[in-house]
Parts: structure tokens; C-alpha cells; sequence
């Protein structure tokens, strides 16, 4: 090879390593920026930059074609996200991520059969790399499909019938056979690898079909972290530092949010995966005493202007209603009153995890005003009044009495230990669980029935009226 020609290859490779070396850096100084409200937008800016350079710098790579249609998908793809994007509300935040995560899974899944089809992962290394991060992204991809089915509802049931689990071991099996084949260059055929990405997709429905509503937090995190992981595989069979480092970032991030959801549950991911709790079409279990006290929004209001302290506990109901904006301007007209209002957000309140925290951020409630469950749980025992908007599994007290309910030992918000309870829901309905919430019945609470947004507004006009 001539001086010049290999002058500028080394060139080009110094570009690109450099290049790479730059992403690394931007997605994780992003991801730090995410860690808190108040940097999040910033770091979402970041992560994107360095997401930016890295697909820039694809196109230096020394042997490259076929530029038009990688431009194309890339034109398309940009417009069709930024056009779902813009239009998608933040109450279908949870689908929206967990389709973008499929595709993730999906195009990870493609790369590695791209690869493992033209026998381009050569030596057992790289091939078990391949197999691996392909067999990852494809239970990935068709399991988020299904969770964005049921998110949407377009799935309204769990499916679950005798000798399921047995089934999807024998599957899990079979692809590991197959795994293993062609890992070891026993068989690499393409109707291997076909029949190999044939049995991840069937795992990947099979496994979260039976998987209810409630769960659906921890499943979207846990194939986030399946995402990841795949693609930071795919990195190291294609050499291409830039994938090692993004997977190895949402890969580690995701473990350690479906850990924390886990935790807040008081559930095991075995739990989660395998025991079918959560289905939203389960019917209400366990018995509670005493009987639902309905109220006026009236008298809520004049409850509500003459408190020194009210904790607001928003949960999904308020997300269905959209009511964020009108929640917002009832607590600014409690806090001119000179009321000490806070917000409590439980760890799976909503469909994803930091779903309150977005529509109360959309909302433009200051940060400062939003606890999570250990740094406000203590204070409702000196709260006036608890106000809960939709939420339900989070706030009932069985968990911590009842151990024959299916949530017992989940940590829960306090909100029975206020001195008054006002509960906005739209009918007497058990939660995503189906266990009817033992706090509605308690004599000190009182049901505000309605839709969240016109609850609201009714409470802002109650208290203006007080003077």
C-alpha cells in the first residue's frame, strides 16, 4: 500500500476512534445530567449529541456504500420520529417507549443476523457474541411489542393457561440448542439461524403475554436493559466502540432501574416474570370493612383553603385525565393561601417509572415541591389533608397488614396517616392489582367521584368562593 493511502487510513482511523471516544463521553456525562429534573433536558441534549457524531462518523468508515439508502432510512426515520414524537401526549408516554425500545431490540437482533446469515462473526468468540446479543434482541423487540399492546390496549387480557411456563422453558431450550450450534460452528446454516430468531420472538411474546398491567413498569425497564445489552454485544462483533459504550450504558441503566422497581414493589424479578400478578383484567380480592363516603367538591375546597398542610399523591387517574395543569393552579391558589403543599411520587406510580415526575415537570411544578416516597412518607402523620388523584395499589394500607394480599410488603406512601383523606377517582374500581384498596373505606377519608380535570377545576372555584 503506497505511504499516502496508508497515511490517511491511519488518519481516518484516528477520526473515528477520537470520534467514538467523544460519544462515550457525551452519553455518559448525559446520562448523569438525567439522573436529576433539573438536568434531565440537558442531558436528553447531550446523549443526543453524542448519538449525533457517532452516526456521523459511520460514514468515514473506510469501505462504506451504499450511501443513498442509508441516508434515506436515516431522513425517514428522523421524521417519523419526530413527527410521533411531537404529537405523541405525555399519558402515552409508557407506549411510545416501549415501541422505541423495541426497535432497539429489533434492529440490534438485525445486525447480528446480518452477520451470523454471511457468516461474518468468524472464531467462537465473536460468533457467541452474535448469537447472544441476536437471541437478546429479538425476545427484546417482540416483548416490548406486547407491552406496548397492553399499554395501549390494544391487548385488554393476560393470556395464561396450565403448563405455560413449561412451555416457554422447552422454548428457551430449543433456542439454546440452536445457540449453541451455531456458536460453535456445528451447523451455521441460514435455516439455524432462521428457526434460532424464529424461537426469540415466540419467547419474547410468550414470556410477556401473562404479564398484567401492574407489572408493566418493571418489564419495560427490564427489556431496556435487554436493549442495551444487545446492542453492546453486536458492538464488540462489529469492533465499533461507540455501540460497545452506548450498551454498556442503557444495559446498566436499565438493571438498576428494574432493580429499584422491583425493590418498590417488594417483588423479585422471578415474581414479576412468573407469577402473573398484575393482570388489569384480575376482579377485586380481599375484604375491607366500612363503606365508601362520597363529598362535595365544595366542601373539599373549603377543607382545602382552611389546611396548613396538604400532600398531593398523583397517580394514573390523573394521567387519563390529563389534569396535571389543573392540579397545578389548585396548588398555586392553596400556596398564595399560605398552605404548605407538597407532591408524593411513589417509585411505580403511572406505566413507567418517572411517569408522575414528567406530567407534574410539563405541569411546571417547581422541583423543590416533589418528594419521593422515603423523603415524605414521615410526614403524613402532620398532614391536614391527603389528596389522592387516581392513584390506588400505592396507597393502600393492606400492604402493610394483610399478609395474604398479593402486595403485602410493598412499601406504600402513608396517606392513611393523614388527618384527612380526599380520594378523586373516577368510580369505585380496584387498581391495576384488582385488590380493592382498603383506604377508601377508612373513616377518614371521603370519595371525590369524577374525572380528575373537572374535579379539579370544581376545587379551584370552591376556594376562590372562601375568599
Amino acid at each position: 500500500m503506497p505511504a499516502a493511502s496508508m497515511s490517511a487510513l491511519l488518519g481516518t482511523d484516528t477520526l473515528i476512534q477520537a470520534s467514538y471516544f467523544v460519544t462515550a463521553v457525551l452519553f455518559i456525562l448525559g446520562l448523569k445530567r438525567m439522573s436529576s429534573p433539573v438536568t434531565a433536558r440537558s442531558g436528553i441534549l447531550w446523549a443526543g449529541a453524542g448519538m449525533l457524531v457517532a452516526t456521523l462518523v459511520t460514514f468515514a468508515y473506510p469501505g462504506m456504500s451504499n450511501f443513498p439508502l442509508i441516508g434515506a432510512a436515516i431522513v425517514i426515520g428522523g421524521v417519523l420520529a419526530w413527527w410521533s414524537g411531537k404529537r405523541v401526549a405525555v399519558t402515552n408516554m409508557p407506549q411510545m417507549i416501549a415501541l422505541y425500545n423495541g426497535m432497539g431490540g429489533g434492529a440490534a437482533a438485525a445486525i447480528a443476523a446480518v452477520e451470523l446469515y454471511r457468516g461474518g462473526a468468524p472464531g467462537y468468540g465473536a460468533a457467541t457474541l452474535a448469537v447472544v446479543g441476536g437471541l437478546i434482541g429479538a425476545v427484546s423487540f417482540s416483548g416490548s411489542a406486547i407491552a406496548f399492546g397492553k399499554l395501549q390496549g390494544l391487548i385488554k387480557r393476560s393470556l395464561r393457561f396450565r403448563g405455560q411456563q413449561f412451555l416457554n422453558i422447552l422454548i428457551l431450550v430449543a433456542a439454546l440448542l440452536l445457540a449453541a450450534l451455531l456458536a460453535g460452528h456445528f451447523n451455521d446454516s441460514p435455516r439455524v439461524v432462521t428457526g434460532l430468531f424464529v424461537l426469540a420472538l415466540i419467547l419474547g411474546i410468550s414470556m410477556t403475554l401473562p404479564i398484567g398491567g401492574a407489572d408493566m413498569p418493571v418489564v419495560i425497564s427490564l427489556y431496556n436493559a435487554l436493549t442495551g445489552l444487545a446492542v453492546g454485544l453486536d458492538g464488540f462483533v462489529l469492533h465499533n466502540a461507540a455501540m460497545i459504550v452506548a450498551g454498556t450504558v442503557v444495559g446498566s441503566a436499565g438493571t438498576l432501574l428494574t432493580q429499584l422497581m422491583a425493590k418498590a414493589m417488594n417483588r423479585s424479578l422471578a415474581n414479576v416474570l412468573f407469577s402473573g400478578f398484575g393482570d388489569t383484567g384480575a376482579g377485586p380480592t380481599g375484604t375491607v370493612t366500612g363503606s365508601l363516603k362520597p363529598i362535595e367538591g365544595s366542601d373539599v375546597g373549603v377543607m382545602l383553603a382552611f389546611a396548613q398542610k396538604v400532600i398531593v399523591v398523583p397517580g394514573y387517574g390523573m394521567a387519563v385525565a390529563q389534569a396535571q395543569h389543573k392540579i397545578w393552579e389548585l396548588c398555586q391558589l392553596l400556596i398564595d393561601r399560605g398552605v404548605m403543599v407538597r407532591f408524593a411520587i411513589h417509585p411505580v406510580a403511572g406505566r413507567m417509572p418517572g411517569h408522575m415526575n414528567v406530567l407534574l415537570a410539563e405541569a411546571g411544578v417547581p422541583y423543590d415541591l416533589i418528594a419521593d416516597l422515603e423523603e415524605i412518607n414521615a410526614e403524613f402523620d402532620t398532614t391536614d389533608v391527603a389528596l389522592i388523584i387516581g392513584a390506588n395499589d400505592v396507597v393502600n394500607p393492606v400492604a402493610r397488614t394483610e399478609k395474604s394480599s398479593p402486595i403485602y410488603g410493598m412499601p406504600i406512601l402513608n396517606a392513611d396517616r393523614a388527618k384527612n383523606v380526599i380520594v378523586i377517582k373516577r368510580g369505585t374500581g380496584a387498581g391495576f392489582s384488582g385488590i380493592e384498596n382498603a383506604l377508601f373505606y377508612l373513616d377518614n377519608t371521603r370519595m371525590l367521584y369524577g374525572d380528575a380535570q373537572k374535579a379539579g377545576a370544581e376545587l379551584i372555584q370552591a376556594i376562590k368562593a372562601v375568599g
